[in-house]
């Protein structure tokens, strides 16, 4: 079985792109915000209520999912809406499958040796007719 290389030219070059998302995806309330993305377009302070912070410390978390292009927002009035943009949640997830691939094959390479060596330790049957006494 030949190993699947770890580097995948294609998705390298959006090193840049894939920074910005990892850096957002790096914080507990930036994750936070995005699940509740997941459910639909949401205003800043819905955002930020859950989370127990000000509506000045929700922007911050947002403009960093914007960078990273992972927020839309937009204004409406006096209000704030946001909705994800999964895209780049996608390339991230390209990016990190080519190392699920690599494990999935350097584990099932371990599985069969240790199947060959449970074979070779398992207890062979003793022959047949031979060493065998006769009861009377």
């Amino acid at each position: 079985m030949k190993p699947i290389g770890i580097v995948n030219h294609m998705v390298s070059d959006r090193e840049a792109r894939l920074d910005l998302v990892f850096h957002a995806l790096a914080h507990p309330a930036r994750r936070a915000i995005l699940r509740q993305l997941s459910g639909g377009e949401r205003n800043l302070t819905e955002l930020a209520s859950p989370l127990r912070m000000t509506f000045p410390a929700a922007t911050k978390h947002v403009r960093v999912l914007e960078r990273a292009r992972l927020v839309r927002r937009r204004v409406a009035g006096r209000e704030h809406l946001c909705r994800l943009r999964a895209q780049p949640l996608e390339e991230a997830m390209r990016w990190t499958e080519q190392f699920r691939l690599h494990w999935e094959a350097r584990f099932e390479a371990l599985d069969s040796l240790l199947d060959e060596m449970k074979a070779e330790e398992a207890p062979r049957p003793a022959p047949r007719g031979r060493g065998r006494t006769r009861r009377s």
